[in-house]
């Protein structure tokens, strides 16, 4: 039997607008539903439901979306592929939909916001983020395949838009807009890099190369650190249900991963 007070769509709103989500405004969220803990009556859509009642009719959520299941099987690492089976795999593998293709490692509730009507979902095969709002089309829309995360990436709309980010219940280890410092930045060990994706071409289903970087997220939580013990302030804190969230400007977070990587990394 539940005895306790389950979450709901209300009180994620409340508690959202209570952290300082503010109705109107642009929030990139990253989410743990365990972490809310507890019953959510409606679960991971409840959780969407509720920020987007805080943000109001004005306001655009946007979640990241990735799909690495759909790189070139040569690069993967958590289990790596038998080399017998990579031309298989390559040959097989289904082309980015936006529409069909599942997030991986994102969680239930972007996986959810993918999927709700009205939703908008950004083009790169690997690296793309998923918008609802007035500014959904703008901040999605154009996503380059080339520096996925980079200047041409909705990381960088974002930035000019003066985001915020929600961390809902997660680290600065899922913090994708540190990701854009590093484009920024100027740090040893940086290198360009030429993945491959699956693209329809002009004659059907080709793999292509493209042009990115060697970005990487070890050190995020460190970074993160430093920055909420440098800039208290700019960190405004509190939870929704039981999940410890942090609500920080982009442009803080971004500003200060370029300082900091070309400091320490």
């Amino acid at each position: 039997m539940i005895t306790e007070r389950p979450y709901t769509r209300t009180s994620i709103a409340k508690e959202a607008a209570e952290l300082g989500v503010e109705s109107g405004s642009v929030l990139l969220v990253h989410s743990s539903l365990k972490a809310i803990g507890g019953w959510i009556a409606g679960g991971a859509e409840a959780v969407i439901l509720g920020l987007e009642d805080a943000l109001g009719e004005a306001g655009t959520l946007v979640m990241p979306t990735q799909s690495s299941d759909l790189t070139d099987p040569a690069i993967w690492m958590n289990p790596p592929l038998d080399p017998r089976w990579w031309d298989l795999v390559r040959a097989e593998m289904p082309l980015y939909d936006p529409d069909l293709t599942a997030t991986r490692s994102m969680g239930a509730v972007p996986e959810a916001f993918r999927k709700q009507r009205g939703t908008l979902r950004s083009a790169h095969p690997h690296l793309s983020f998923a918008a609802r709002g007035p500014q959904a089309e703008a901040i999605v829309g154009g996503h380059s395949l080339d520096y996925g995360l980079g200047e041409a990436s909705p990381l960088a709309r974002l930035y000019e838009r003066d985001a915020w980010v929600l961390m809902l219940g997660t680290g600065h280890y899922t913090n994708t807009s540190f990701h854009l410092g590093e484009y920024r930045a100027s740090y040893r060990g940086k290198k360009e890099l030429r993945p491959k994706a699956k693209v329809m071409g002009a004659n059907g289903p080709e793999w292509v190369s493209f042009c990115d970087i060697n970005f990487d997220s070890e050190d995020f939580e460190r970074m993160g650190a430093d920055f909420e013990s440098e800039q208290p302030s700019a960190v405004r804190r509190g939870r929704i249900g039981r999940a410890e969230c942090r609500l920080i400007r982009q442009r803080a977070l971004v500003d200060y991963a370029v300082r900091w990587l070309e400091l320490y990394r």
